[in-house]
């Protein structure tokens, strides 16, 4: 008979933000029992070496100590066992990463992603698990509650209640740190969606207005179950969301999402149409939602199964980030949450944010997304200058894709069809998807030729058609400069009232004239510099003049002659025409 491993977790000390964790092997490895911690969480494209968040660790057997050996940073081994003996390893988890990636702990809340907290045990990853949440000990954490999508257990016996401590089941280690947990003293509020129960559970701080936003997710939510198709591949869903003053991000789960947001982002009783704050947020939640099914189900070949060790390297990142970036917005439209001019004004940022970054035309897709582990992850100073988004691009390109498959068909088939064909041939089978799939299927699903689109849009750098194929469509692009003044060719960054340079774009005034990322700027033609008069100094110039430029760079001062540039035509407009394009219906009517 299979024996699960059993796994305890306690929020013991929340004021010194530790969690207590025990992992009981019942049948260890005769050789010595090793176990490892993940050095990344899927969803997430960097090594962050969970591991060293552990500080203390120890095992035991029948009560008595067993030798444990650190074998790397994040990798233990235990002492051989005598036959039939179970082994027990105590560890604690230091916890404050106030992020959706890691663990964090306080009096007000506790939070964890299993990859995190939970060690591997190497060899029995197939084993099932069972977990115990345990109540923090503390007074001021009485009445905490639990929020996660991980089934309770079968067993009457410790059994949680729902949103309680005690006992969890995972049909293996991948399901147990595919399911985040939050405990404290959360709002939530529930909805169904295709017959779905959906809960969202808001920590910290809020007035948010419960019914608007399970009215809106409600419709967000049946959109992406009925494009893909009914069943949804979830009995049930949780949006674990930590409202703060300031913040933003969000990472996918099989079952659920944990969110970061700002509390204004939320909606509020009375609050009127669709605030730009709250329709970005909606934008997080549906681009998490989407990928229940591309990325948590159709995924790439590299990722299956994940090796939670290192780097996995795939070049499709622009289709499982990208898509979803694409999809997270026309699902809004196309739910009825946001309007088409809603739906333009996002698509136009998008397009702004690509247009400036010289990246773009340095890096091809598949490069930023082989190299998500090394560049997108770790940007510095020279980041708009050496790497593309595989997000935004990627989103641009399902944009051009779509627009390219439905005017070459005369809209019979678009790239609703293609991610439906994957989620049929990959993620409902669990295979793979490889480098030539997407392509392959866009090609099937359409009976054009598409190798020169990918070639271009995906291995080059060349600039993608939008304003060609947005006018088949009948939107129209206006292109202008977004700022008023000429440009000087870099990005600044303020401290106080001193202002520096956050980055020197590449072939522009700036690097020509020899400034660099992190000089002080101090004065323009003897005029000192601020962060709150820099733009009046140059209104009063014209491209090609040329001005002198005073700047610290370390404690040395440089003085540097430069000639403006024109300000680059940075900033978009999709202007819908008359109504009656039939392609534009069948496309953003959906």
């Amino acid at each position: 008979m299979t024996k699960p491993i059993r796994y305890t977790l306690s929020p013991a000390e929340p004021a010194a933000h530790l969690y207590r964790v025990s992992c009981r092997v019942e049948q260890p490895d005769p050789a010595g029992q090793r176990f490892a911690l993940p050095a990344w969480i899927p969803g997430s494209y960097l090594i962050r070496d969970f591991a060293r968040h552990i500080v203390a660790i120890r095992a035991e057997a029948g009560g008595k100590p067993v030798p444990l050996v650190k074998l790397d940073k994040h990798t233990w081994q235990a002492a051989p066992l005598k036959p039939k003996q179970a082994l027990t390893l105590h560890y604690e988890v230091y916890a404050w990463d106030l992020s959706v990636r890691g663990a964090h702990l306080d009096r007000t809340h506790g939070f964890f992603n299993g990859a995190s907290v939970f060690l591997r045990v190497i060899g029995q990853e197939a084993q099932p698990c069972l977990l115990d949440l345990l109540p923090p000990p503390e007074r001021e954490c009485a009445g905490w509650r639990v929020a996660t999508a991980l089934p309770k257990a079968e067993d009457r016996k410790g059994a949680a209640k729902r949103h309680g401590f005690g006992r969890y089941r995972a049909a293996d280690y991948d399901e147990l740190i595919d399911h985040p947990v939050e405990m404290g003293s959360f709002t939530l509020a529930r909805f169904k969606a295709c017959g779905i129960p959906h809960e969202i559970a808001i920590t910290g701080r809020h007035d948010c207005d419960l019914e608007r936003l399970t009215t809106d997710l409600k419709k967000i939510c049946e959109w992406q179950i009925r494009f893909f198709g009914e069943p949804a591949p979830m009995d049930r869903y949780v949006f674990l969301v930590m409202a703060v003053g300031d913040g933003y991000g969000g990472l996918e789960h099989r079952a659920s999402t944990a969110l970061l947001c700002s509390r204004d982002d939320l909606p509020y009783k009375g609050m009127q149409g669709m605030p730009e704050r709250y329709r970005t947020f909606l934008g997080l939640c549906s681009h998490e939602y989407f990928h229940t099914w591309n990325v948590k189900r159709i995924k790439p070949a590299a990722f299956i199964p994940y090796d939670l060790e290192r780097e996995n390297y795939t070049t499709l990142l622009w289709a499982f980030e990208g898509f979803t970036s694409y999809y997270d917005d026309l699902a809004l439209l196309r739910s009825g949450v946001i309007s088409q001019q809603d739906w333009l004004e996002l698509t136009a940022k998008t397009m702004d944010n690509v247009q400036r970054g010289p990246g773009r035309l340095t890096q091809s897709l598949a490069e930023s997304s082989f190299d998500a582990w090394s560049k997108y992850y770790r940007p510095d100073e020279n980041t708009p200058n050496a790497v593309v988004s595989y997000y935004a691009k990627g989103a641009l390109v399902a944009l051009a894709l779509d627009l390219t498959l439905r005017s070459g068909t005369e809209g019979r088939a678009s790239l609703d069809d293609v991610m439906r064909r994957l989620w049929q041939e990959h993620g409902l089978t669990g295979r793979g998807v490889e480098e030539g799939d997407i392509r392959r299927i866009a090609e099937e699903c359409s009976g054009l030729r598409l190798g020169s689109f990918f070639r271009s849009a995906i291995e080059g750098t060349e600039e993608l058609p939008l304003a060609k194929l947005l006018k088949k469509a009948g939107i129209r692009v206006e292109r202008q400069a977004a700022a008023k003044q000429p440009s000087l060719g870099i990005k600044t960054a303020s401290e106080g009232n001193e202002l520096h340079i956050a980055t020197v774009y590449r072939n522009g005034p700036a690097e020509a004239a020899g400034l660099a990322a992190g000089d002080v700027l101090l004065a323009i033609d003897g005029l000192r510099v601020t962060p709150g008069n820099i733009e009046r100094l140059l209104q009063r110039r014209q491209p090609g003049d040329l001005v002198e430029i005073h700047s610290f760079r370390r404690d040395e001062l440089q003085v540097a002659r430069l000639r403006l540039a024109e300000p680059p035509a940075d900033t978009h407009r999709l202007i819908a025409g008359e109504e009656g394009n039939g392609l534009r219906s069948g496309w953003l009517g959906g």
